[in-house]
């Protein structure tokens, strides 16, 4: 508060202030920016006064009597500083430590020469009198008492904080001295951990605080007056709360203070806005088609303009630097050394690198100049064994910059060591450090098996696609449809000539930029790939479109994605560092193979290692600037336009016409979603009919979409991991955001080995088909399908959309209107069944095709932690159809107890039998084997029992399953490849439950062990029916209609969300769905008694589960109060995965393309203030996701220690039927490690110390007042209950 003063003082002072050295460090402490903002101009004042002066008193000329008055209010303002300075040196309440100040007189120079007045701390901690102080006598005339008035306020100000700082000191000592008598000593307990409830000020209060603060303004004598002590007792509820802020301030104080990371800046400053990336994307698309002279002179135009140059980092000059170092250019270097530094900016390694390389290419260079450039880096704090360690390399760039190194230090060379630090949290200390006892799972194959499907996944690839046979080619080829098939390929044939010849006229265009060819352009971008290939993406797209048409938006974004991906392909097969990844893979297979011995090293470590030790040549890593959202729109827009208007059909494709003229293939309009229009693409019904009789039988995708062929890379760093070549996100975020990357990157690479050895286990698990369950799908698929099992029938069975038709009445407005609702059924239905058939012949066609391979599903996670296999469709997170067709492809015998699992599971997936035992289960399966048999013998002609589960198709697959098992000679001895789930009982509220240490909540969902699994969601289905048949009595109409429809799988949806975030509205939908699938429930009370029913569920969940509400509204209040602070809610999960919520308020920025304006909604925009509705809500789900995601972690990697095949479709966890006890025990173990730290202390610790670190300046005004209420807040965690975590392990039915 002192130095927010001074910085104000400063600026009106007109004297010269001389500060002791010791006065920087104080300012470079946590203060304010303006007092930084003040110090640099003081410097900068001292260091070119002339030219400051001369502008200023050119620009300012003051009248005499001016001057006169505003010296005398300077020197009276000089009084009252000089008090407060003396104020502060008494203030030991806080600890501030104050330099001695000196004030000198300067020379007059005129108003423009005022200096600045800064304040420092003095070493002595003694207590000083505020001298009294007065208005200085005034000899004005006009406006002398304004500033009498002006500083009396002062004086007055400065009294009564006096008086209050005081009163806090006595206050705060009593209260330390009662908890050293109360309070244990070395307790690290939170202040106010204790309370329950979460306190805020009533609007009572605030009005009562708005009058005292009123009538004292009105009476500044009786409030600079002594007050009496009983004075203090008035307000005790206040006064607590002050006492409480200041406590937790003070302690808030002693931790470290975290260093303000700006969202959208990397470690070494570059700014990562849409404009800043777009320029270095240019940058980076001009040098790579060779167009170096105009990227730099566009560099060169931002550069010379003073507001462009702001879009400029170290970055975008480093992209010039490393050309002109590979032409050799010394000259150019030179000059972009120069403009660095009077961009104001700080060379770093990589510009280091590139002046290095430029001499290195030149042996001509003299030493004394490459000995400077050295020294010069050690000046900057950099090192050379840095630059080699973290510069990323092309081609031969390494070793010109170390032939550079060497004619300074002749015996030189890098060093290759590697330091395998230890991930510091406390969950994994035993998994790293004790691996005695590791038994590391390897792969079934071969070193030379290994290395030949790294070769086919690197072809797969390069080409970027792949082209597969679709399922339906099974079919017989009628001739009409071969007919139609001839016509389709040569209209494509016709389409890729039009297409081809309208992109090069458009290049040629673009690149005749004349006067302005620095202008930011496509043009690069439509030169980064063959002509062909972007024809081919076109192509592609038109394939994929659907029916129904597409919005031109999601049509854009998809073409820009796929060219970028083709790009980042392009430029690492151009840095020639694929022979190098081929020879580190040989290598790291070894570790895999099963020919090899055992390694007590995790996949990570050993690739490290191999990188290290194989660090000549270029670098795996190929850093290129993410192209920004709006990039891929706009080149996307530019390409979806050429199709437009290119892509022609002739009228009389398919029908005689009279006409013989060419028509548009495709056709852009306008609709509306909500109260939005947007632009759609949609066929021509010619091309839509084309396409349905030709019937295709082969279909093509991105080589990324296709599960990979050899074991996925391993993850080492946010940046290198997954696919061989296709550029892969560590972090899933929505189109655009790059905060979260930039956040992993700026962590200790050591924080995150947890987090990548999590995903690299899950990604090493090797899969294969279910071949004879695949069959048996496929055959259902071309036989129009079933949607009672999940098979999407062919649009053919879609009905008729209803249309007008000729008759001798016309017709009514009702009957218009009810003809037109149903012909908007009919088509959205049948937009419907297009989707879901497309989608399943997607994943059936996937699957068709790697039927005879075995395939890995390499992984990646969102921002919450929660992770998924990165192939979007065919994967086992899918459907009940995928996950039926994949199993292990490594099997393992079942053991003593394998088979009994597996009749557990074939249980689990029929729904039936939910509050039965474990042993009541395997007496059910045991009783129903002739069914399970005949299920498995005869699947579409027995019984077909299996067709009744809740997920047939898993059912069915574990029936053949257990039939080969018990048909086997030895079931112990059958080996199975069959993945056998656990699933948690409701695993939100679980975690709820274990937070709050709550025993009711852990009883209800099995934290607590019993004889018979507990199932929350019948006993919230039999609490709704108390409250109902209660109301019933009661006369309630809606109550006694709901009489007898009650049940577990109205409320279970309901019940399953409310724990992630689900509104009531939300919930009342959920509901609502439920009832309209019950036949005889009348639908005129239907959204009544949804609305009736999500009430009663939300109030027996709130009775059921009192500590999980708490915390809720304690996470939701948090998240509101940081918000309207104006920051993201941030936290940091148990294994150090940093997570930022992405909810920032819409803006809308508009795009001009050629076929139409695009009004972009933008949410993610981190520079924009966040979104409070959004971050509250979503605050406590995806707080508790991260903890499931946490455990599911910890669970994957001591699986992994263990030997065992582990993967998680989220909070159900697969393993072999074997295994399924080991991994129980584990999954217990770790849920028990995780809830035994104190998350809730430390999540509270965390939020206070990056968000109630910063003094929030004047403690009397409405910011101060929010900055309170939500520091209380967050230091005030929820009371915990007194269930024991341990008996967890001892729960059968935790997950089952």
């Amino acid at each position: 508060m002192s130095l927010l003063r001074l910085c104000a003082f400063s600026t009106c002072l007109k004297s010269s202030l001389v500060v002791n050295n010791t006065v920087r460090s104080v300012f470079d402490g946590n203060h304010c920016l303006s007092c930084l903002r003040v110090r640099g101009n003081f410097e900068k004042r001292v260091t070119d006064t002339t030219w400051v002066c001369r502008r200023r008193y050119s620009a300012l000329i003051l009248k005499k009597e001016e001057g006169k008055n505003r010296l005398r209010q300077q020197c009276q303002l000089v009084d009252v500083l000089e008090a407060r300075i003396q104020q502060l040196q008494s203030d030991v309440a806080l600890g501030v430590k104050h330099s001695n100040v000196q004030f000198v007189k300067a020379p007059q120079t005129g108003r423009g020469s005022a200096s600045s007045k800064g304040s420092s701390k003095n070493v002595s901690g003694d207590k000083g009198k505020v001298p009294k102080t007065g208005p200085a006598k005034s000899s004005g005339k006009e406006d002398s008492s304004a500033p009498k008035a002006h500083n009396r306020r002062w004086i007055e100000k400065l009294q009564i904080e006096k008086w209050d700082k005081s009163r806090k000191q006595v206050r705060l000592q009593k209260k330390l001295q009662d908890q050293e008598t109360e309070e244990s000593p070395g307790s690290s307990m939170l202040p106010s951990t204790s309370k329950k409830t979460i306190s805020t000020t009533t609007k009572k209060n605030k009005v009562k605080l708005k009058q005292e603060q009123g009538k004292a303004k009105a009476h500044p004598a009786k409030r600079n007056a002594p007050r009496p002590a009983v004075a203090v007792q008035d307000m005790p509820s206040r006064d607590d709360e002050l006492a409480e802020v200041e406590e937790l301030d003070q302690q808030v104080n002693q931790w470290a203070s975290p260093n303000v990371e700006k969202l959208l800046e990397d470690k070494e400053g570059n700014r990562y806005e849409d404009a800043q990336l777009s320029l270095r994307c240019f940058l980076e698309a001009s040098v790579f088609i060779g167009e170096a002279d105009r990227a730099q002179r566009c560099l060169n135009n931002h550069h010379s303009n003073i507001t462009k140059r702001k879009l400029l980092s170290m970055s975008a000059y480093n992209i010039m630097l490393r050309v002109w170092a590979k032409k050799g250019t010394v000259s150019q270097i030179g000059r972009l050394f120069a403009m660095i530094e009077e961009a104001g900016l700080k060379p770093n390694l990589s510009s280091y690198a590139a002046a290095l390389e430029c001499m290195g290419r030149h042996p001509s260079t003299s030493p004394h100049v490459i000995n400077r450039c050295l020294l010069q880096m050690e000046e900057n704090g950099l090192s050379v064994d840095d630059l080699f360690k973290h510069t990323v390399f092309r081609r031969d760039e390494r070793d010109m910059v170390l032939s550079a190194v060497c004619v300074i230090r002749p015996d030189y060379q890098p060093s290759t060591t590697t330091d395998q630090q230890i991930c510091p949290s406390p969950l994994v200390q035993d998994f790293y450090k004790e691996r005695e006892a590791a038994q590391y799972p390897k792969l079934a194959f071969s070193v030379e098996d290994l290395r030949q499907r790294f070769s086919q996944q690197l072809a797969m690839e390069g080409s970027s696609t792949v082209t597969i046979d679709s399922v339906e080619a099974l079919k017989p080829v009628t001739p009409h449809m071969a007919k139609m098939r001839e016509l389709l390929a040569s209209q494509r044939e016709h389409w890729q000539k039009s297409l081809l010849k309208a992109l090069r006229e458009s290049k040629m265009v673009m690149s005749h930029g004349g006067s302005k060819s620095w202008k930011i352009n496509l043009h690069p971008y439509l030169c980064i790939l063959d002509d062909k290939e972007y024809v081919d993406a076109m192509l592609q797209c038109l394939a994929n479109l659907p029916p129904s048409g597409e919005t031109l938006l999601f049509m854009a974004k998809e073409l820009g994605s796929r060219v970028q991906n083709k790009f980042c392909i392009r430029q690492k097969v151009h840095s020639q560092m694929v022979d190098k990844l081929a020879q580190i893979y040989g290598l790291y297979v070894e570790l895999l193979a099963a020919d090899t011995p055992t390694s007590n090293m995790l996949p990570r470590e050993h690739w490290a290692e191999l990188e290290a030790d194989l660090s000549a040549g270029p670098s795996l890593l190929c850093e290129t600037t993410p192209w920004p959202n709006l990039l891929l729109i706009q080149l996307g827009t530019f390409l979806v336009d050429v199709m437009v208007r290119e892509l022609k059909v002739p009228s009389d494709l398919l029908t005689p016409a009279p006409d013989h003229k060419f028509i548009s293939a495709l056709y852009h309009m306008y609709t509306f979603r909500g109260n939005r229009q947007i632009g759609f693409i949609k066929p021509h019904p010619i091309l839509t009919q084309l396409k349905l009789d030709a019937m295709e039988t082969s279909l093509t995708f991105d080589s990324y979409m296709i599960p990979m062929l050899c074991p996925p890379v391993p993850w080492t760093s946010p940046k290198f991991g997954a696919y061989l070549l296709t550029p892969t996100k560590l972090m899933r975020s929505p189109d655009g955001a790059v905060q979260h990357q930039l956040m992993l990157e700026k962590c200790h690479e050591r924080e995150l080995h947890a987090v990548l050895d999590s995903l690299n286990q899950l990604g090493n698990c090797a899969w294969r088909i279910n071949q004879p369950l695949l069959d048996t799908v496929v055959s259902i698929f071309n036989d129009k399908g079933d949607e009672k099992l999940d098979v999407p029938p062919p649009v053919s069975e879609a009905p008729e959309v209803p249309r007008f038709r000729d008759r001798g009445e016309a017709y009514n407005s009702a009957e218009k209107a009810a003809l037109k609702r149903e012909a908007l059924r009919a088509k959205k239905r049948f937009a419907e069944m297009h989707s879901l058939r497309m989608d399943a012949l997607y994943k059936l066609s996937i699957a068709h095709y790697l039927r005879q391979e075995v395939f890995w599903f390499p992984h990646n996670m969102d921002f919450r932690g929660r992770t998924y296999p990165c192939p979007p469709y065919f994967n086992h997170l899918g459907s009940d159809v995928t996950r039926a067709i994949l199993v292990f492809a490594e099997g393992k015998p079942l053991g003593p107890h394998g088979l009994d699992w597996l009749k557990i599971h074939l249980v689990n997936l029929t729904g039936l039998k939910k509050r039965s035992s474990l042993d009541g289960r395997l007496a059910y399966a045991n009783s129903i084997m002739d069914d399970i048999l005949d299920s498995a013998d005869h699947p579409l002609t027995g019984k077909k029992w299996w067709m009744n589960a809740d997920e047939p198709w898993q059912t069915l697959a574990c029936c053949m399953e257990i039939a080969n098992a018990t048909r086997s000679p030895d079931p112990a001895q059958f080996v199975s490849h069959f993945p056998v789930h656990q699933d948690g009982s409701c695993n939100g509220l679980q975690h709820y439950a274990a937070l709050g240490r709550d025993v009711i909540g852990a009883t209800s969902v099995n934290l607590m062990p019993c004889d018979e699994p507990q199932d929350v969601y019948s006993g919230v289905a039999q609490q709704v029916e108390e409250f109902r048949a209660r109301d019933a009595q009661n006369g309630l109409k809606i109550a006694q209609v709901l009489e007898g429809y009650i049940s577990r799988k109205v409320v279970k949806q309901t019940v399953m969300t409310v724990v992630y975030g689900v509104t009531r509205y939300g919930g009342r939908l959920q509901i609502e769905k439920r009832l309209k699938e019950i036949d005889d429930f009348p639908e005129e009370y239907i959204w009544e008694a949804s609305l009736y029913l999500v009430q009663q569920v939300f109030s027996g969940l709130k009775e059921m589960f009192t500590g999980t509400r708490e915390i809720q509204d304690w996470l939701t209040e948090s998240a509101r109060l940081i918000a309207k602070s104006g920051s993201t809610v941030e936290w940091v999960t148990p294994l150090g995965l940093p997570i930022v919520q992405p909810y920032h308020r819409i803006r809308t920025q508009t795009l001009k393309s050629n076929i139409q304006l695009l009004n972009l909604q933008i949410s993610h925009d981190a520079s924009q203030k966040p979104d409070t509705v959004k971050q509250k809500n979503a605050f406590p789900p995806n707080f508790i996701h991260s903890l499931d995601s946490t455990h599911m972690m910890l669970t994957s990697l001591y699986c992994y220690r263990a030997g065992l095949t582990f993967v998680s479709v989220h909070d159900c966890f697969w393993t072999h039927a074997v295994t399924v006890d080991t991994m129980n025990k584990i999954c217990r173990e770790q849920f028990v490690a995780l809830h035994s730290q104190p998350i809730m202390q430390d999540l509270s610790k965390f939020l206070l110390q990056k968000y109630c670190s910063k003094d929030p300046g004047e403690r009397k005004n409405k910011k101060f007042m929010e900055y309170r209420k939500m520091m209380q807040l967050l230091g005030r965690v929820p009371e915990t209950g007194d269930f024991n975590l341990e008996r967890v392990k001892e729960s059968t039915f935790f997950f089952s």
